[in-house]
């Protein structure tokens, strides 16, 4: 070996180890980069969900009788339903079926999936159509001075 090739081997040493420390690292970034979203998708957060027991619907004077609203309960929706009568009635309005979201019929005074045709009466239980289990039933309670009240639904 000639002075110069060592020459030469001397000075692209330093090069050779910059480039592999740089492929290197393109290497764990891409590894990284797979491999994060996995593991969020397999280990979830640890406090995902907040735990919500009550909520404040919004006043009495606010819901027709015969009629239903869809509110947000937590991070899931719930069924809020004044019956011609003046009662009220709450349901976590997620359908036991396929998780979609119900609604109130008031032609029928029925809860109705649109989903798969599912169909609650007004105390949750299935009627007709696929769904397996009746819907969850909230608390409905009336609080705040006579006509001014706030109603308010909070898990049983």
């Amino acid at each position: 070996m000639s002075s110069q090739d060592a020459h030469l081997q001397q000075r692209e040493s330093p090069r050779r180890t910059f480039l592999d420390t740089l492929l290197g690292l393109g290497f764990a970034s891409t590894f990284m980069s797979i491999l994060y979203p996995v593991w969020r998708y397999v280990i979830p957060p640890a406090n995902a969900e907040p735990a919500t027991d009550s909520v404040v619907a919004g006043k009495v004077s606010e819901f027709r009788p015969n009629t239903g609203a869809v509110l947000k309960f937590g991070t899931k929706p719930a069924i809020l339903v004044r019956t011609s009568d003046g009662q009220f009635k709450a349901f976590n309005a997620v359908c036991t079926h396929l998780e979609c979201t119900v609604q109130y019929k008031s032609e029928t005074s029925q809860i109705w999936c649109a989903c798969h045709n599912g169909l609650y009466d007004l105390s949750g239980n299935v009627i007709s159509g696929p769904p397996p289990r009746p819907l969850e039933v909230f608390k409905v309670n009336l609080r705040g001075e006579p006509g001014q009240e706030d109603v308010v639904i909070s898990r049983t």
